[in-house]
């Protein structure tokens, strides 16, 4: 079952960033990760309020904490997805979101298998080749944005994966309170607009906020049933989703040196998965 969930959190954080990156592209990134923090908000305060917990004083400290990775987090892939391409950033940040959770899952006690190391190895090669576009080798467009995601999903995965089996939901709502707070401060501190004008930026921000909100209860439940390492490299498939889009959606190629970076990518992260 935890597999499972995980795999859902995946299909979830998938749709979520092909919607939500959709919609940065056409105005811009910033409000519309206020908005899916704000729709986020909504459907786990709902969710929280349908199901009864005991949520200690450090489990709503680790959703706090996971609230910020998850605003820096999103808010960067939104600019990023925005300003490059699908195909490039997803994978970036899908490695870093899976090696974030594995580093703390072995501080605190578990101990990943030789191929989880394998794994990790082959993230390095991944990301090079997923960062550069052909011709004169220019690094893709994206690429910071893309590792700073990875890193706040990391960190988002490796806080979440805290809270105990009998918490409740509250936890993860104080979560995407916290994340509105990191947006906002984080396009206040980079002099970006992130006051949602238009239209497209409320309903696609709203409606990647519910997606990414689902994902981030699966995976919840999926590391209370199972090692926080296998939920998060299993979680942090969710590129694979967003590039099915891309490439079918939007009519994205893929060239051949980022497609071997891709490889290596989801080679890093089925090598994770399997230790």
């Amino acid at each position: 079952m935890g597999i499972v969930l995980a795999l859902l959190a995946a299909l979830g954080y998938g749709l979520s960033d092909f919607v939500g990156g959709l919609a940065a592209r056409r105005t811009s990134a910033w409000p519309v990760a206020v908005m899916c923090s704000v729709g986020a908000i909504v459907t786990t305060v709902l969710v929280a309020l349908a199901f009864d917990g005991q949520a200690t004083r450090a489990d709503l400290a680790w959703g706090a904490f996971a609230g910020i990775g998850s605003g820096l987090g999103g808010g960067f892939l939104y600019r990023g997805l925005a300003a490059g391409r699908m195909g490039v950033v997803a994978p970036v940040s899908a490695v870093g979101a899976a090696i974030v959770p594995v580093v703390v899952g072995v501080a605190t006690g578990e101990r990943p298998e030789l191929l989880v190391w394998l794994g990790i190895a082959a993230a390095i090669p991944g990301i090079w080749l997923v960062s550069r576009e052909p011709g004169e080798g220019n690094v893709a467009a994206g690429l910071i944005d893309g590792v700073l995601a990875g890193l706040g999903f990391g960190l988002l995965f490796a806080a979440i994966g805290q809270v105990p089996d009998g918490a409740g939901f509250w936890p993860l709502a104080l979560a995407q309170v916290t994340a509105l707070l990191a947006v906002v401060a984080t396009a206040t501190a980079l002099r970006a607009t992130w006051r949602p004008t238009a239209r497209s930026e409320v309903t696609g921000g709203l409606l990647a906020g519910a997606l990414a909100s689902a994902a981030a209860l699966c995976f919840l439940l999926a590391t209370q049933s199972g090692l926080l390492t296998v939920a998060a490299v299993l979680a942090s498939l969710y590129p694979a989703f967003t590039i099915l889009l891309a490439s079918t959606v939007l009519r994205e190629h893929i060239h051949r040196g980022q497609a071997v970076g891709l490889a290596f990518c989801g080679l890093c992260v089925a090598l994770v998965a399997a230790g």
